[in-house]
């Protein structure tokens, strides 16, 4: 099993910004509102997570084959251990995860291929698992 065994503690202060519409940070990014995309901006690279109809031409690099998974309703900052249960729940079933957030809530992805025993990890961990309609 893997350890991380280092964390580097970046300089500055950061804020986590709620912007005034979906349509808004859509269009930062150029993706329609109607689907979730996240942009991650730093000094060493720009990661870019939307619908795999949407990637970029001008990608460097892509890795396609995930399905997202969104926790429902608003989640507090105060609240301890929500992304660690869910992660601890898939890394048990050896299920590897990417994780997101956006102001109110949490969003991980898993690869398509190990959806299934994903959903049933988090099931037996408590966690239900639903489809969403196709928009």
């Amino acid at each position: 099993m893997l350890r991380v065994t280092d964390l580097e503690v970046l300089p500055g202060r950061f804020s986590i910004v709620k912007l005034p519409t979906a349509a808004h940070g859509a269009v930062l990014i150029g993706q329609p509102a109607s689907q979730p995309a996240f942009l991650a901006v730093t000094d060493k690279e720009i990661s870019l997570v939307c619908p795999t109809r949407a990637v970029p031409r001008t990608a460097l690099a892509r890795e396609d084959g995930w399905s997202l998974m969104r926790l429902p309703g608003e989640w507090d900052f105060r609240l301890v251990g929500v992304l660690a249960a869910l992660t601890a729940a898939l890394a048990q079933a050896s299920v590897p995860v990417f994780a997101a957030s956006t102001f109110e809530t949490d969003y991980l992805l898993v690869k398509t291929a190990n959806l299934e025993r994903a959903a049933r990890a988090l099931a037996e961990a408590g966690i239900a698992v639903h489809t969403s309609p196709t928009p």
